[in-house]
């Protein structure tokens, strides 16, 4: 019954909880122990405990389901709103570099939308968004592509021939005396 596919409990799953939560409270109201009520529905003294103290703080309500955890946080017109945001770029909303990491994106849908995520969340959202990461690529900001072309067509092969010849049985290897 638990943990679907997606995680968590089916829809089906859901309404047969919520009707055993139902006969809980029912046993509640006619003064069953904890114990016999699990018992008799089959489940763990926890849950009961838990389905009781929610009853007790709230009544019928509190023990009824608040539905599927898995569902979208933020509506469609959010999620657009989200994407214009971010293509404005890190440096828009007070980051010092163009750089979006998922812990940003997670600040930033709570700024915009009071909404929280967990980082896994907003990497969900994400993908399901057909959002993609990106890795920077790491160059030194004085890098001169010209210069590293020439080092690889003059420089690189004198030194990889140089290498080649330290290879077995050159001189450069030090062999012990036969004296």
């Amino acid at each position: 019954m638990r943990y679907a596919q997606g995680g968590g409990l089916t829809e089906a799953g859901r309404v047969m909880r919520e009707r055993l939560r139902l006969q809980a409270v029912a046993r509640f109201q006619s003064g069953e122990k904890n114990r016999e009520i699990a018992g008799a529905l089959r489940v763990s003294e926890r849950s009961v405990e838990r389905w009781r103290r929610a009853w007790r703080e709230q009544g019928e309500p509190g023990v009824l389901s608040k539905g599927s955890p898995g569902r979208p946080r933020l509506s469609e017109v959010q999620i657009a709103r989200l994407e214009r945001e971010l293509e404005r770029g890190p440096l828009a909303h007070g980051w010092t570099d163009q750089r979006w990491t998922l812990a940003r994106v997670k600040t930033l849908i709570g700024r915009l939308f009071h909404v929280s995520y967990t980082v896994e969340g907003t990497w969900r959202l994400l993908k399901r968004h057909r959002w993609s990461w990106q890795q920077p690529a790491r160059r030194a900001i004085e890098r001169d592509d010209e210069a590293v072309e020439v080092w690889k067509k003059e420089t690189w092969p004198r030194v990889r021939a140089s290498r080649r010849s330290a290879g077995p049985g050159s001189s450069l290897r030090t062999k012990p005396d036969s004296h």
